[in-house]
Parts: C-alpha cells; structure tokens; sequence
C-alpha cells in the first residue's frame, strides 16, 4: 500500500526496497552532481553504451542561447545500441516488442534477435533503393509494428526519419514533407480503427501530389502492406511494395550500422508552433539516446523482467521515447497497440494489460478521464495484479483522475509517476522518481537529472532583467541548463529557434508553459501560455487552424483559443466573423467549418464551439485581445479585468460576445 501524509503520497517499503534510487537525499546527490559537474554525470552514464569511437569531451556549448553538444567527437549508432548491444548482453531471445493489432488475433511477438533481422532487411530494402545517410525520409504511418522497424532501420542506416501522425490530412503530411525536404515516404495501404479499414495511402497519394504543385518531386514512396484484400492504386515509377521487396534473395537479413557522429540528426518531429507553420524540433543521435536511457531507467523504475505498456502515438514524440528507443535502450519488453482503448469494448487496455501481464502501465489525462466515465465492471473484470507502477503523460492530471487512477487500476499499491515534458525536450523533465519521494496529485513534482527549472515573472519590457517567481506563484516556466535529450535547432529555421525560445527571457529557454513552485520544490504545471492548445496530449497551433478557418468564402476573421474539456484536457472554441453577404444559415456554415479543418489539418483539430461574433475584442492597435476570449470560452467572464477592458478601441463588444457564448452540453 502507498503510504500518504497530507497531500503526499510515498511509495511502499516494499517498492523502495527494490528500486533504483531509494530516497530523496540520494535523488538530491545525484541532481546535485549532474548540475555542478555534468561530465562526470553524464560521462559514467554513457559508458553503459556501444562506442565505434569514444568521445573526447562530454559537453561543449552555451545553454543561454541554444548552443549545445554533447559527446563531443563520439561515434556510436542509436539501432546498435538498441538491438546488437542487447543481444550482446544475452538478451537475444528475450522478447523485445509485444505487438497487439486492433484484431484480437493479430498478435505478434519479436525477440531482440528478430527485431535486429527485421530491421537490417527493411534497412537493405531502403538502401537497394537509394535511402543513404543524411536522406530525410517521412513515415506517413499508423501503430503498426512496421513502424518502430522502419524507424530503427532508418537510424541503423543514418537517414533521418519524420514520423507523421497518421491522423493528419494529406495537407499537413504535405506541409511537413515540404518543411524538411523529403523526397522519400514509407506509408502503407491501410489499417484498423474501431473496426474500419482506413484507406492511408489516399491521403499519402494527396500529399505528394501537393509536393509536387510546391517544387518538391517525390522519388519514392515505399508501401507496408498492412491490410490483406485491401486494394489500392500504384504509381509503377515511384511506390514499392515493401511486401515483395522484402522476399528478394538479395535482400540479407545483415546490415552493419552506419558509424555516426555523436551529433549527427537522428530525427525531426514536426510539433505545433504559435507562429503558424510547424516547428521541426532536430534530435541528434548521442544526446538523445542516453537521456532517453537514463530517463526510462530512473522514472520507470524498470527492472529486467518488466513489461512496459506506453499507449501513446509514435507519431508524437512520447510514442518516439517510450515505445521505441527508451525501451529497448534499457532491453525490455515493449508493447505497441494498433487502435482505440474502447473498441470493441471500454475495457480493451485492462484487456492488453492482464494478456500480457503488463507492469508498468504509461497513458494520458484524457485516457483515464474518458475510461472513469465507464462502468467498473470494465476494470474488475480482469486481472491487473501485474502492475507495479503508473504514468501520466500529455497535460496534467487533475486530482479527481489521480485518484480514480490510484485506486481502480493501480489497487493504492502503484506509485503514479506524473510526467512533464515537451518534444523540444526528447525526454522527461520533471517527474517523481517513484522510490524516491512521494507524488502530490496534480503535481509534475521534482526535476530530473540535467535539468534546472525556475518559474520566473513575465517582463514587460526588453531590458528588464529575470526575477524570479515567490513560492507559490505564478509565472513562466523556463529552463536554466542544458541536458543531452534537448532539441539542437528547429530544422531549416535556426533564427525562429532563437527567437522561439531564447528571447522571451534572456539567458533561459523559454518552456511556453506556466507553472508555480510550491514550497516542498514540487513543480505544479498550470498550462499553456501562448497560442498553442493541449487537446487530448497533443499539442496544435492555433493559428494553423484560424489559417484553415478562414480558407472558408464566408469567414473574413477567425481566432480560436482553448477551453477547458473534462475528457481531452482542453478543446478548440472558434470566434469567426462572417461576410456580410454570405447567404448561407450559420449552422450550415459551422458543419462546413469543421469539414475544412478536418481536411486541412485532421479530426483532432476539430473545434468543438464555434461562435459568430460581430466584432473581435481588438486593442487600439487592431490587434485581438485573445486572453479576453479565453476568458469568455472557459466560462471565467467575471475574471475579465477593466484593465482589459479599457485598453479596446470598442470596449462594448466583450458583453456582447459573453451574452452569446456557446454553453456545454
């Protein structure tokens, strides 16, 4: 049983006498050093890794303002280290990922031995057709266990891989290939979901045909045959059928791994921007893959008999960490699930978890908010005595679920690690070392080793110097060091990285997230603070949305902001203005709104509400005063200031927008 005082929750004896760290003191030790002396730190953690060449200098660089390297002249493969390290170590038979299609019976189980032969086949299919290193090649594909083999293969092999999620439209697949340059795409001809066969490659066909409008000819485009009797168009000239390439003779089941440098790019992951166009945060090889190690070891607590069970998208950067190369950097046992946590029934997780007697169990706010309004019986009717440990990732975990959490699927026994992190990071940031120091629901707690949090008050003008928050106040949360998992630039655009994280407060990056230290030193995240929205632990640009909002004739003004959703955290609330002489009723033009989003961007991006206003709350400058907005979306009316207010050029407009505000449902 979990042991709790006051609002702290500490973990059993039991727990801490097994786990890695086992109390706080020697949690501060070790942050201590890897603060003060990160070359040792960090120097002793790497040598646990396959080294082509050992580096000469730990890290070289200048925090305050993004320049960063770490294992300075090393040469080492991230795939080496992930498979032929462990088989090394005498993990070759040991079951590296546990695959569960959306099919009860699609299930498959791959050894260290026959993920290394899987990837290094799928590696000489893509170097027999000209991938080589340094090619950016996109991965337009959905949870299939093809995936993390492509990925790995890729990395074996130095290509660059960009994994898309699969539920963007052909238009934000084209955007992203076009940002990094891609001329190279692994899709496939469909998959599962909630018992539907989705056509994938008709939206992969799309979007290098917008390429191709935008400059960009698209070489090859390599097809995983996923779905059996599920036929779709080739293109002779360009699509392969991994399926047959992959039956060739020569095609060998070796494939030696490319010597790379220590910060040669391993991957881009596009992740929303304030600013309209996607950022393509840059993770390089060496950095990532210890901080990713070092990360899952610690915070997961993981042993060698552990089975993980992460049910994030490997098209966001968790699924990237904690699916693929935490996982398997550490040689444990990871499961990928294809489809939804409610089909065919609400209890499809608990179902995953007692088949495969999971141990540790990683999900997000939204999950266990969306699955605590089902019916118990869904939980009690299997086995989750496996489990040993619990985690939450995406946006924070509001109490209420913390709880529901704690007790029905964790049986107040599994200590919940609550995690904070961004793709910018490559890892977590802050989160409980569960041996270590109890959890406070809602808090992300403690920071992990490398990184120094401060919550600092916002600045009102360019030369004011960075004060730092009081105990229990609000302000920005930034980050005051370097760690190895930290983006090195966003691909293509060095100066928006300086000017998208290092300018807001001088000296420190800028996290975009609001946060208040309480006086234990736990760290508790109050969300967003600029234009981008965390619906459902995905993060979306607002503006990319207003950009698709207003493509409609009849829309000459959008803004849209988030609000709060009790299941996905947060939603989209859409203020637009209308032309004068749209014809059309309002309800017809907001279903053709959410179809143009759903077009242009994907259904994630969907607003739920969508207002029509006369006027936008503008300040003299013309400029939309969207806190003011987000105030009236959240239902917060009576926290509209007369600060705000008096700084419009049309002051009246805020009441007129309130009285009409689209209640819930």
């Amino acid at each position: 049983m979990t042991e709790k005082r006051d609002d702290l929750y500490l973990p059993s004896r039991e727990f801490v006498e097994q786990a890695h760290i086992q109390s706080r003191a020697e949690y501060e030790r070790m942050w201590k050093q890897s603060i003060e002396d990160p070359d040792t730190f960090w120097g002793y953690i790497a040598k646990d890794f396959h080294w082509f060449k050992p580096w000469t200098q730990v890290y070289r660089g200048e925090p305050e303002i993004g320049d960063n390297e770490w294992f300075v002249g090393g040469k080492t493969n991230i795939c080496y280290n992930c498979l032929d390290a462990q088989i090394e170590k005498g993990r070759g038979d040991k079951v590296a990922l546990l695959f569960q299609g959306e099919p009860e019976a699609d299930c498959k189980r791959f050894t260290y031995n026959d993920l290394l032969k899987h990837v290094c086949r799928f590696a000489n299919a893509l170097k027999k057709n000209g991938v080589k290193k340094g090619d950016r090649i996109v991965l337009y594909l959905p949870m299939i266990w093809q995936l993390p083999v492509v990925m790995l293969a890729c990395a074996r092999i130095g290509a660059v891989h960009t994994v898309v999620f699969g539920g963007f439209s052909a238009e934000a697949l084209a955007d992203r290939m076009l940002a990094c340059g891609a001329k190279k795409m692994v899709t496939t001809n469909g998959y599962w979901r909630s018992g539907q066969k989705i056509n994938a490659k008709a939206n992969a066909d799309k979007a290098c045909m917008l390429c191709a409008n935008a400059g960009l000819t698209i070489d090859d485009v390599f097809v995983v045959d996923r779905m059996v009797d599920f036929e779709v168009p080739y293109i002779t000239y360009r699509d392969t059928a991994l399926s047959k390439e992959l039956m060739l003779d020569e095609i060998s089941d070796y494939c030696p791994a490319e010597k790379m440098d220590a910060e040669d790019p391993l991957f881009i992951m596009y992740t929303s921007g304030s600013t309209g166009s996607p950022k393509g945060t840059l993770h390089t090889t060496a950095g990532y893959m210890v901080y990713t190690y070092t990360t899952f070891k610690y915070i997961f607590d993981y042993k060698e008999d552990d089975i993980f069970f992460c049910t994030a998208d490997i098209g966001w950067i968790t699924g990237h960490s904690y699916i693929v190369y935490g996982p398997l950097l550490n040689g444990a046992t990871t499961v990928m699930y294809e489809s939804v946590p409610t089909y065919p029934e609400p209890d499809r997780f608990w179902h995953i978890i007692d088949k495969f007697k999971v141990t540790i169990f990683y999900t997000a706010p939204t999950v266990i908010r969306a699955l605590m309004n089902q019916d118990i019986q869904w939980i009690e009717k299997h086995d989750l005595s496996t489990l040993r440990l619990l985690g939450s990732v995406g946006e924070p975990i509001n109490p209420e679920a913390w709880h529901w959490y704690s007790h029905y699927v964790g049986h107040d026994r599994c200590p919940i690690v609550d995690t904070w992190w961004q793709t910018e990071a490559g890892g977590v940031l802050i989160s409980t070392i569960p041996g270590a120091f109890g959890s406070k629901p809602g808090s992300a707690a403690l920071p992990f080793f490398g990184v120094k949090p401060v919550v600092l008050r916002s600045r009102t003008s360019g030369d004011e110097p960075a004060v730092e928050a009081d105990v229990n106040e609000k302000g920005e949360l930034c980050l005051a060091s370097a760690w190895p998992g930290i983006m090195r630039t966003l691909y293509g655009e060095p100066e928006r990285h300086q000017n998208g994280y290092y300018t807001q407060q001088p000296g420190y990056f800028f996290t975009g997230d609001g946060a208040y230290k309480d006086v234990d030193g736990y760290f508790w995240i109050t969300g967003r603070i600029d234009d981008v929205v965390n619906i459902s632990g995905h993060r979306l640009g607002t503006v990319e949305i207003e950009d698709a909002l207003l493509s409609h004739p009849a829309i000459v003004e959008a803004a849209v902001v988030g609000y709060p959703h009790k299941v996905k955290g947060e939603d989209l609330y859409a203020f637009v203005i209308l032309d004068k002489n749209s014809k059309e009723s309002e309800e017809d033009i907001r279903k053709e709104l959410k179809a143009v989003v759903r077009s242009d961007i994907g259904p994630i991006a969907v607003p739920g509400k969508i207002q029509f206003v006369r006027e936008m709350p503008k300040n003299r400058s013309g400029k939309v005063v969207r806190r003011i907005l987000r105030k009236i979306a959240s239902n917060e009316i009576d926290e509209i200031s007369d600060s705000m207010i008096n700084i419009l050029a049309e002051p009246g407009v805020v009441d007129e927008i309130a009285q009409n505000r689209i209640g819930d449902k």
